[in-house]
């Protein structure tokens, strides 16, 4: 059928541009004469377009799903079956009858008026069949943030679902010079007219199609769209997309990741190459989140090796397939052991011999750790001593000590824990070649154990959201950013400074839950219960970065500083060396009064612990 038809169109199109030849005007006897010169050769034309149109598979394609590749094929075929009609005229012209095939101005009117029909009978078609399977259930209003190429492909992704209920609105972009212009026949709203739409039109859905939005612009996109109780839902990344387009099943929940991120930070690319090419390297903790997050991003600079130091058996089996999937090039070795094991250390730095160390290997979780001192006190403290002792009896050339803003005044066993290994890493830096250099910062976004999962899991499970309290507020990165600011300071790093990280304005905790509540299609308080459990163990209700005494100094990016620290004197180092010796007892109270006197900051909040505060 779609053989024959495209024969009839062929020939409507020939008998169309003879008619425009002779503008609509022409003699019976011009017709009759026109005809004995075409009656010659209208077989040899059918018979082109007919095998033409075969081998360029112009037949074989569904009509009804007609698309921009089939409009190529057919634009090709068109023009190969004009070129030998062409090159047949000249043939029968000078060796048989000295007459052409067809006229040539014939032949370029045949060539777009058939074309033009053979595409526009395709769509009108594709046109026809969408109408019969759309939808006739109430359509809800779509929004799609982003008038781009993605934007595009989503809303001709929605219209060609045969089981779409959905009816778009419009498209949102931020570019001004967009306003008020159409694409393929949808209109384009500034995102400053997001009130005016949703008072207008009646929209239930905001599409986010842009892969990298400004941050600043979607949150503000976002908050108006979940004030409005529009459901937001994103695109995919186009690595999931198949053959340049996906499926209206992929579109996906907004998460609240999306929203706390910043502008990525831009590192001096060279910098960091120098110091990782070809180098040797060793990241403890590989298997934790800062770790993972690490060893990916240093897999794009070329080292030599990579050697992979964890306790924790099945992630990091699951990183090392991550690896061998994402990084097939990519040297490194899968090392299982305990930081505090002092023989397995010793066997890792004389086997493998690293050149840079990342030592990113603790314990974190603040409640837990305060009901675990000795354990936190000989992981972060003994643990990291062990590793820089053996860095610098090595020859290591740079250690990059992985601290956190829970080390700023500590309120708790665990931040005051990675103080006392700040302070013994910057007094190291003198005694040796290895330059040791330190990052803090704050909350990591879907780390291991941190508040998001959590939060997600409880809506999940209908509620309640558990909030400590009302006032609680942190700061957030993401992985990309935090395992970036390391790379950074790792490059950077003289020697001795402790590296922190401009991390903007922090987040009220009860805010971030009734967000990720919204964006699950929830309503705080009504559908989800918050509810205030207290603070808990040593818990801060609001952290920071640099202590009061503390300065900074500026660094060649503007969101990298160097904090002032004072660093430890001899008999502080005594101390410290006395506590490691005091973790064989197994005594709780006594490590903590013995970490309280070597970080004096240091003052128990909420914790049994402040009976031993000065």
């Amino acid at each position: 059928m779609v053989v024959v038809f495209d024969l009839l169109l062929a020939a409507l199109s020939l008998a169309f541009s003879y008619l425009i030849r002779f503008d609509l005007r022409a003699k019976w006897s011009l017709i009759e004469n026109e005809w004995l010169i075409l009656s010659k050769s209208i077989l040899f034309y059918f018979a082109t377009k007919f095998i033409v149109f075969q081998l360029f598979g112009i037949h074989k394609g569904l009509v009804r799903y007609t698309s921009t590749e089939d409009l190529k094929r057919i634009f090709k075929a068109t023009l190969v079956c004009s070129l030998l009609f062409l090159l047949a005229g000249f043939i029968r012209f000078f060796w048989l009858d000295h007459v052409f095939l067809f006229p040539m101005s014939i032949l370029m009117m045949e060539f777009l008026v058939s074309f033009a029909f053979t595409v526009g009978s395709r769509f009108i078609v594709k046109l026809m069949y969408l109408e019969t399977i759309r939808n006739e259930d109430e359509t809800s209003g779509v929004l799609i943030y982003g008038a781009g190429v993605s934007g595009m492909i989503t809303k001709r992704t929605i219209e060609n679902d045969p089981r779409n209920s959905q009816s778009i609105i419009g498209f949102v972009d931020d570019n001004p010079k967009l306003k008020h212009t159409r694409i393929e026949g949808i209109k384009v709203y500034h995102t400053s007219e997001l009130e005016k739409i949703n008072e207008k039109e009646s929209i239930r859905t905001l599409i986010i199609a842009i892969q990298k939005p400004n941050e600043s612009q979607l949150k503000q996109v976002v908050d108006k769209a979940l004030s409005f109780k529009w459901e937001v839902q994103k695109v995919p990344s186009p690595k999931s997309w198949i053959n340049g387009e996906f499926s209206k099943k992929q579109l996906s929940k907004l998460k609240i990741e999306d929203l706390l991120g910043r502008e990525v930070i831009r590192l001096e690319d060279r910098a960091v190459q120098e110091q990782i090419n070809g180098k040797q390297i060793l990241v403890t903790g590989a298997a934790g989140s800062i770790g993972s997050g690490l060893v990916r991003q240093l897999a794009t600079y070329t080292p030599s090796l990579i050697v992979l130091f964890d306790q924790a058996e099945s992630p990091l089996h699951e990183l090392q397939l991550e690896i061998q999937d994402e990084f097939p090039q990519l040297i490194f070795q899968i090392v299982i052991g305990d930081i505090c094991d002092v023989t397995r250390i010793k066997d890792v730095f004389t086997q493998y011999h690293p050149q840079l160390v990342f030592h990113a290997a603790a314990y974190k979780h603040v409640p837990m750790m305060e009901l675990n001192a000795v354990e936190a006190i000989h992981n972060n403290v003994l643990g990291s001593k062990i590793i820089a002792d053996k860095a610098l009896e090595s020859n290591v050339e740079k250690f990059v000590f992985i601290s956190t803003d829970k080390a700023v005044n500590p309120t708790n066993v665990m931040g005051a824990s990675k103080r006392a290994a700040e302070m013994y890493v910057q007094q190291l830096n003198a005694l040796g070649k290895t330059r040791f250099v330190t990052t803090r910062f704050g909350n990591v976004l879907g780390s291991n154990g941190s508040v998001i999962p959590l939060f997600q899991k409880q809506i999940n499970q209908g509620g309640p959201v558990t909030v400590t309290d009302e006032r609680i507020n942190r700061f957030f990165m993401t992985i990309q950013e935090a395992c970036q600011l390391v790379l950074e300071a790792s490059a950077m790093g003289k020697g001795g400074e402790i590296f922190v990280f401009d991390m903007g304005d922090s987040v009220k905790i009860v805010d971030l839950a009734k967000k990720m509540i919204s964006l699950s299609g929830l309503e705080p308080g009504k559908d989800i219960e918050i509810k205030f459990t207290g603070l808990r163990p040593g818990e801060k209700l609001y952290e920071e970065l640099l202590a009061n005494e503390e300065n900074t100094l500026p660094t060649h990016h503007p969101k990298i500083l160097i904090a002032r620290t004072r660093l430890a004197n001899e008999e502080e180092m005594e101390k410290l060396q006395n506590l490691m010796d005091l973790i064989a007892t197994q005594n709780n109270d006594l490590l903590v009064k013995a970490l309280k006197e070597i970080v004096p900051e240091f003052k128990s909040n909420n914790s049994k612990y402040s009976k031993f505060d000065y």
